[in-house]
């Protein structure tokens, strides 16, 4: 099972957090700090790969992926294959890529809600539903297609709106 998902930028500022195993609110901000001070400290170079015991609890592990200024997290159980959790991230950052035409952290500040969108086709309930991006990519459209639909649709009939209109 998936336990988080965290986007963080390498300014320790937290894009994103879903999680999917309960964690108090009060708790999110320590979580946040502790995977960036493991993150930061790691250097270039090594594995992707963290069992992160002392941050999540027993049988919990990373993975990351660090593009540009942002961290790309994934913690899971050992239910999961991490070599496939770094592939989802990679699912995860494509699908990014092809909705904002090469993704920048702005993207992710400025369009909060697409990113929820985009992560919640992909896992529900701490697990993964969807791997292709095509797939997603056209539920995130249809969705935003339905939402557009839906806020040009009035719920007044037209023949009594064009009556008080006059």
């Amino acid at each position: 099972m998936i336990h988080a998902v965290m986007v963080i930028s390498t300014q320790a500022k937290p894009r994103l957090l879903k999680f999917y195993s309960f964690q108090p609110p009060e708790k999110h901000q320590e979580l946040v700090r502790s995977v960036f001070q493991l993150l930061s400290a790691r250097p270039d170079g090594v594995s992707n790969f963290v069992e992160v015991d002392s941050i999540f609890g027993p049988g919990t592990k990373m993975v990351y992926k660090h593009l540009a200024t942002l961290y790309f997290v994934f913690v899971f159980d050992s239910s999961e294959n991490e070599l496939a959790m770094l592939d989802l991230i990679q699912v995860f950052v494509e699908t990014l890529d092809r909705c904002f035409k090469n993704v920048c952290e702005l993207d992710i500040v400025f369009n909060f809600n697409k990113l929820h969108t985009i992560l919640d086709e992909m896992i529900l309930g701490g697990q993964v539903i969807e791997t292709s991006s095509e797939q997603i990519m056209k539920s995130v459209e249809e969705i935003a297609r339905l939402e557009k639909q839906s806020s040009t649709t009035s719920l007044i009939p037209k023949s009594i709106s064009e009556r008080f209109s006059r």
